[in-house]
């Protein structure tokens, strides 16, 4: 009975040249496939952030007008960082220049957004950090 399954052992050969060679090639294709969407991925989630930080700078604004924090004689009314301050908490900055947003409502109630952060969004939109954003355009580029 050993000598049978030593038998078998010896008998027993590893992987060939090819066959190991076949198993690389697959896994180089696979690796060649996942990188870059797992980039993809990562550029994706940084943009979704810097949206999400806007989004929450309009949802101060909304608040800090409530309270008059912003200037309400200002038409549109206007909320710099200085009167967020108080109700905008964890927006930091992704570039190399200094943060900077601010917000403000038109007279038909539509609220629009400076961001200096959207100057680093990898998606190219179009968004800039002079650019003026409308409230339902950034609800639209978070929720596609």
């Amino acid at each position: 009975m050993f000598k049978s399954m030593k038998k078998q052992l010896n008998n027993e050969k590893g992987l060939t040249l090819i066959e190991l060679l076949a198993v690389i090639v697959i896994l180089a294709i696979i690796a060649a496939i996942a990188v870059p969407a797992i980039g993809n991925i990562i550029n994706n989630s940084k943009d979704k952030a810097i949206l999400a930080e806007a989004s929450n700078i309009l949802a101060g604004a909304k608040i800090a007008a409530v309270d008059n924090a912003c200037n309400p004689e200002a038409t549109p009314t206007t909320c710099t960082m200085a009167n967020l301050g108080e109700y905008v908490e964890g927006v930091t900055q992704k570039g190399s220049t200094t943060l900077a947003y601010s917000a403000s409502r038109a007279p038909s109630g539509e609220w629009s957004i400076i961001y200096s952060n959207f100057d680093a969004l990898n998606d190219k939109r179009g968004l800039t950090g002079t650019a003026s954003v409308d409230e339902t355009v950034l609800n639209g580029l978070l929720n596609p």
